[in-house]
């Protein structure tokens, strides 16, 4: 590995980071001793304090223990939105010694069963706007399925009047469900069960989110206190976090660049964060005016809406001291225009599942654009070639590799996928990303392509071989390819080139095919353009060229582009 990127360090830090050997939780108890009046989370005008948050997070871990015979390395399903009781149920299950399984609040009930299933999670905490999905998997036969469910309803967290009006999703009232499986979130609390004591530490697995790739299928990324302590700890040292800091989180929860830096950096430097269940630009800007925000992590679609909102100048954003995020290059175009709205440069990062966000960030003093960064504390990154294996030296494109304390164990139950996503290299076990880059002169990193067939839309990760799995549930589809195509508004989006069953062409059009796909499967997965061809190419063994195909759709849109600037 090359040390070019040690001239360029963050000022006054070690190139070494030593971890805490604690589990999650206890960054809890320390934010509450030292903090207890302090609000963790604000949600609508309503603070939870840190003392607060420590007390409702063992009465959760006290309700699964007793309730629900919940044991250390069990697995319990967490769906919902943002809100406090996403944070809440996220530290309840690790203080039980359980292992949270974050979902995409997004998934129906045909991606669910998976997740319920290869997790083996026997219990579910769901808001009660997304229980009629989980509802079929509750008691689904003998031994299987959902045995237990906590039902939250967001209002609960709403408590006085806000300067904002809350979607009605989140205002909405209490609502009755007749399950015997459920537990109503405000009844758990009143049982004010008390957990048994903290048993796990740095080696035992924390958090499992999945990921997906060329199988289809959605895969455990198995992460222990450890590999996700590292990552929180990195920013937070990275970025100076305080506790004075009051950080906007609007990224997803449920996925580990929000997990990590929109909740568990915050827990553990004792700063504050604003919640926002789903993204709005206006909305946005008016929490950075009122409660004077300081950071924000986002993506790149959330800034380029951000700063085309011709209301922007009726707020005042100037408290803003950092804005950082991943998922996609950062336009040149943004980058100088938020830089001379607010003096700001935009910090990238790149990271993974795999790896519980960032091994990459560029440092904030000296960033560079549409630049993945440079290696973070004690992390060995390399570019190899995909083919031989070797290393390529400085200036050469070939795929990036990963060795660390952030990079998970394995792929929960598959060894065969665990196995093939690791390489041997100098006895150290390195992760293969599937992306392709470059090293410059300075050592920062540089996407230039894909090893691995994934379509970033809105900076959700689509796998094709997942939404190609649904879509052959469609009884008038016979063959389908999902490819990416290029969005002036979600950087790409989801395209299915359909082959229908003989016997269905002409009944069938590719609107409704679209509307299919948006009613069993999540709406970022779903494709938004359906063409209906005569054949897929094939190679000699029979399987489908997606790569001809894929680059077919970029010549024909780099054409229609070159075009349109005639």
């Amino acid at each position: 590995m090359s040390n070019l990127h040690f001239k360029h360090w963050p000022r006054g830090q070690s190139h070494h980071m030593t971890l805490p050997q604690t589990s999650l939780s206890y960054n809890v108890e320390v934010a509450a001793t030292r903090f207890p009046d302090k609000p963790f989370i604000i949600f609508y005008d309503t603070p939870l304090t840190f003392a607060q948050f420590k007390e409702q997070t063992e009465h959760i871990a006290g309700w699964l223990e007793h309730e629900c015979g919940v044991k250390a390395g069990d697995r319990v399903l967490l769906y919902m939105q943002n809100s406090p009781q996403w944070v809440l149920a996220y530290y309840g299950i690790l203080r039980a010694n359980a292992v949270v399984v974050p979902v995409n609040p997004m998934n129906l009930t045909d991606e669910l069963r998976h997740y319920v299933e290869d997790s083996q999670a026997k219990v579910a905490i769901v808001p009660q706007d997304l229980y009629a999905n989980l509802a079929p998997l509750v008691g689904d036969g003998p031994g299987q399925g959902i045995e237990k469910v906590l039902v939250a309803t967001y209002s609960d967290y709403v408590k006085q009047a806000s300067f904002i009006t809350p979607p009605p999703f989140v205002s909405a009232p209490r609502e009755p469900i007749d399950d015997a499986a459920v537990t109503r979130w405000h009844d758990m609390l009143d049982a004010r069960h008390a957990p048994g004591p903290v048993t796990v530490g740095p080696d035992d697995l924390c958090v499992m989110p999945y990921t997906s790739g060329t199988t289809g299928k959605p895969k455990g990324c198995m992460h222990t206190h450890r590999s996700v302590m590292a990552t929180l700890v990195g920013g937070v040292n990275w970025f100076c976090t305080s506790p004075e800091g009051v950080h906007l989180s609007v990224l997803p929860l449920f996925h580990v660049t929000g997990m990590q830096g929109g909740m568990n950096c915050a827990i553990y430097a004792g700063a504050t964060i604003v919640i926002l269940p789903r993204w709005d630009r206006d909305v946005a800007a008016a929490c950075i005016s009122h409660y004077k925000i300081t950071a924000w992590q986002c993506i790149s679609t959330m800034m380029v809406d951000f700063l085309s909102n011709p209301r922007l100048g009726e707020y005042d954003i100037s408290t803003l001291a950092a804005v950082r995020g991943g998922g996609a290059a950062m336009p040149d175009a943004i980058v100088k225009k938020l830089f001379d709205l607010t003096g700001l440069e935009f910090v990238e990062g790149y990271g993974m599942s795999e790896t519980i966000a960032a091994t990459h960030i560029n440092p904030a003093h000296r960033p560079k654009p549409q630049c993945l960064g440079i290696p973070v504390y004690d992390l060995d990154a390399r570019i190899i070639d995909p083919g031989t294996l070797a290393e390529l030296p400085q200036g050469e494109t070939g795929e990036i590799v990963v060795h660390g304390p952030q990079i998970m164990r394995g792929y929960w139950r598959n060894p065969d996928a665990t196995r093939d996503a690791f390489i041997e290299i100098d006895g150290k076990a390195f992760l293969r990303t599937g992306d392709l880059g470059r090293v410059d002169e300075d050592g920062y990193f540089f996407m230039i392509d894909r090893l691995k067939r994934m379509i970033n839309a809105s900076g959700y990760k689509v796998w094709p071989a997942e939404v190609e799995a649904m879509m052959y549930r469609h009884p008038s589809i016979q063959e389908v390819c999902v490819i990416g195509s290029n969005d002036a508004r979600r950087g790409e989006t989801v395209k299915a080139l359909v082959v229908l069953n003989p016997a269905k062409v002409g009944s069938v059009t590719e609107q409704e095919v679209i509307d299919w796909a948006h009613a069993n499967m999540a709406a970022y997965k779903a494709p938004r353009i359906v063409e209906f061809v005569s054949a897929l190419p094939k190679s000699g063994t029979g399987k489908i060229l997606w790569r001809q195909l894929q680059t077919q759709e970029n010549e024909r849109q780099s054409a229609t582009a070159a075009e349109g600037t005639r």
